[in-house]
């Protein structure tokens, strides 16, 4: 089915619903790449108003890839609840966006509404929203999860210590957690990308977060984020195992890049669930959400896996994989494929808020890595903006790095600085275990969690001076 839409006396013509919602998209140099962004702003703009007028329900009858060669769009088909979609069905996408503003569209009644939600929708409704839109909406979204800490809660924001290191040397992990410790950073995971995939690594590495969680009796969760063929085997060696990583796509053939497919995904949460190692709360549920997934705008084409489909619904699609695992994080690594997909801090700043929006409303707990690689047309004041606007959003957790910079994975992230800044500034606590936990270690000023205290606990103390003399 084609669309038409005309300005003046210029009539567009967008060949089918891939088309019209590529052409929608915002500028984005991942889309010139493929050829699939709109020629100019006039056509970006009739391809905007044609999409305005288009009914929700054209994207249950329309495939932007085709449902016979892509499990992911069966999925998101076979799964959709029409039940949950009757309070939105008779809306245009514009119709949709000014409802999402109104006063009908509140925590609950979103909460409600996700389930009958496709990816395509809430992608369509974003290329119509300014930025201010997608904060206000997805600060309305609340997605709470557990595993050991409880994540997602008004007034949060949690981080993950990520202390990765070139050489997964022991002595340089241990140092840059309690780093991150005495920043009051770690509660969302401590999560660890390993240099090598060299399975005895990965199980050493779970071995070593394992006894620093226990031996601080830290209310938080370890990952180490290799391939989740990797994490199996560990589990079935009997390794430590607290969160299952994988980063996913929005489409089979993306998938099928990362070695996995929806099957994988499926054995591996299973098997994870069935440690039961997560906390036992005070209602007597043990944590339950085990997987931890990392998404990026680009990762399709990158693939040569994107159908023809813009970079942006397609992470949203990316989302639907997520979702059928109820996972306890999820994270766009926004800016980190590089200026091919994102240019400057203006692409990245609006990819990242489309994410956490698009991931919210499909009921999702998202995070982000507020993140630019080196060679792209960004830096620090960019990710200072976004990571402002994120927090204001309700973003569940941002990256703690030290000193923001990943010296294995040689990039620009958020430091544990920053967590302290925004927590500052917004009035925001850490996960409530996680900061019972702070103030208990007198790490924290009482009742001020985003204050440090400047004390060094003794056993910590005897930490960093065996690591000062390894």
């Amino acid at each position: 089915m084609s669309y038409v839409h005309s300005i003046g006396a210029r009539s567009y013509r967008f060949a089918d619903l891939r088309t019209l919602l590529a052409r929608a998209s915002p500028l984005r140099s991942g889309d010139q790449l493929a050829g699939v962004a709109a020629a100019d702003m006039q056509e970006r703009v009739a391809a905007q108003m044609a999409l305005a007028d288009l009914p929700l329900t054209a994207f249950l009858n329309e495939a932007v890839v085709p449902y016979e060669v892509d499990d992911v769009t069966r999925l998101i088909m076979d799964r959709h609840d029409a039940a949950a979609f009757v309070p939105v069905r008779h809306l245009t996408v514009g119709d949709f966006r000014n409802w999402l503003l109104g006063d009908a569209a509140n925590t609950a009644s979103l909460a409600t509404l996700a389930p009958g939600l496709t990816p395509e929708m809430v992608a369509a409704v974003s290329k119509l929203c300014r930025l201010q839109d997608l904060v206000l909406i997805a600060r309305k979204c609340r997605v709470v999860t557990r595993f050991r800490s409880t994540l997602g809660l008004p007034g949060r924001l949690a981080t993950r210590l990520q202390p990765n290191h070139p050489t997964d040397d022991a002595p340089g992990i241990a140092a840059s957690v309690l780093d991150g410790l005495l920043h009051g950073s770690g509660d969302a995971v401590i999560g660890i990308n390993p240099a090598s995939d060299n399975l005895p690594q990965v199980m050493r590495l779970n071995q070593l977060l394992a006894e620093v969680i226990a031996g601080y009796g830290i209310p938080t969760q370890s990952c180490v984020l290799t391939h989740v063929t990797n994490t199996l085997a560990a589990m079935e060696r009997g390794a430590p195992v607290d969160l299952v990583f994988q980063s996913i796509g929005g489409t089979q053939g993306t998938n099928n890049s990362f070695g996995i497919d929806l099957a994988l995904l499926g054995t591996a949460q299973q098997t994870a669930l069935g440690l039961r190692r997560g906390a036992t709360f005070e209602d007597g549920e043990l944590g339950a959400n085990v997987m931890y997934f990392e998404t990026g705008q680009g990762s399709a084409l990158s693939a040569g896996a994107h159908h023809g489909c813009d970079q942006q619904t397609l992470e949203a699609r990316a989302y639907a994989v997520a979702r059928r695992h109820q996972p306890l994080l999820v994270n766009s690594v926004v800016g980190f494929i590089g200026p091919e997909y994102l240019l400057d801090g203006k692409q990245i700043l609006r990819a990242g808020l489309e994410d956490h929006f698009c991931g919210k409303l499909l009921g999702l707990p998202m995070g982000c890595d507020v993140c630019y690689t080196n060679h792209a047309l960004a830096d620090s004041d960019d990710m200072d903006a976004l990571l402002t606007m994120l927090c204001a959003a309700g973003c569940n957790f941002i990256m703690g790095v030290p000193g923001a910079d990943d010296i294995m994975l040689n990039y620009q992230s958020s430091s544990f600085h920053d967590a302290l800044v925004m927590r500052q500034i917004m009035g925001l606590g850490a996960a409530p275990e996680f900061e019972a936990w702070l103030q208990k270690m007198e790490l924290v000023e009482p009742g001020a969690p985003g204050r440090l205290s400047g004390k060094m606990p003794a056993g910590m103390a005897r930490t960093l001076r065996m690591l000062e003399g390894s």
